[in-house]
């Protein structure tokens, strides 16, 4: 299936590799004008030239979305660049691990209140234009973890504060859903460092998975442009997982 986003204004905060960085190239490709931020230049950098060699644009900035002032600024600055927004998408993670102070604050400060503070400074604009946004979870908020316990329980609150935004921005017919993602591989992430360097960790995942493989980001930008699309018109407050069956072993 082929989606069109021309004339649609996307933002993807945190979508310089992984599945934000597919998400963004699916839209882009799709037709719409698309911005994104992430912390690293030269990644931002990196995936930009891409997108220019398929003779395509990107909106790029750097910005670290655990600092309020920083986010609401390119947040203003983007909008201002694509002359509003129509599909915001929150995918950016410090993926806590440890159960301890700098994992918490972490979790908390990019996850949780990226996820609240971009949705709370874009809106405005959203109400405008009656459009949606998407929230990244992940299949770590559907059970206790041992392993990584900060951004489990994050995960779960941005799922549940989905709903919640859902509920509250009905009226003005903005759509708030999620996605939650299984263990989705790619070059330099988690689980292609744990191929390499834990082996018995990623094969364990691995066979834990009905079919048998990891997912790929762009099996997840996939479901990130029909919740943005008008297929998912009468869809909000929902949190899809994306996983392969994973949750169901």
């Amino acid at each position: 299936m082929t989606f069109d986003f021309h004339g649609r204004r996307v933002i993807v905060a945190g979508g310089s590799k992984g599945i934000g960085r597919a998400i963004a190239l699916g839209f882009a490709r799709a037709g719409a004008s698309v911005s994104v931020c992430a912390r690293g230049q030269a990644s931002l950098d990196a995936l930009a030239e891409e997108v220019t060699g398929e003779g395509l644009e990107l909106h790029v900035l750097p910005c670290d979305i655990g600092d309020k002032a920083a986010l609401e600024t390119y947040l203003q600055s983007a909008m201002g660049e694509l002359g509003g927004l129509d599909v915001l998408v929150n995918c950016a993670s410090a993926f806590g691990r440890e159960d301890n102070e700098e994992g918490w604050l972490s979790s908390v400060e990019v996850d949780l209140m990226g996820t609240v503070r971009a949705g709370h400074t874009c809106l405005p604009a959203l109400k405008e234009t009656g459009g949606t946004i998407i929230n990244i979870a992940s299949i770590a908020a559907l059970h206790a973890s041992t392993r990584t316990a900060p951004y489990a329980a994050i995960k779960a609150a941005v799922a549940h504060y989905t709903g919640s935004l859902a509920v509250a921005m009905a009226p003005h017919k903005v759509r708030v859903n999620g996605i939650a993602p299984g263990s989705i591989e790619f070059p330099g992430g988690v689980w292609d460092q744990a191929r390499q360097h834990n082996p018995e960790l990623y094969e364990r995942i691995r066979e834990g998975i009905p079919f048998g493989r990891l997912g790929r980001p762009e099996e997840v930008a996939d479901v990130a442009l029909f919740l943005a699309s008008d297929l998912a018109r009468w869809m909000t407050g929902q949190t899809l997982v994306v996983d392969g069956g994973q949750v169901l072993s």
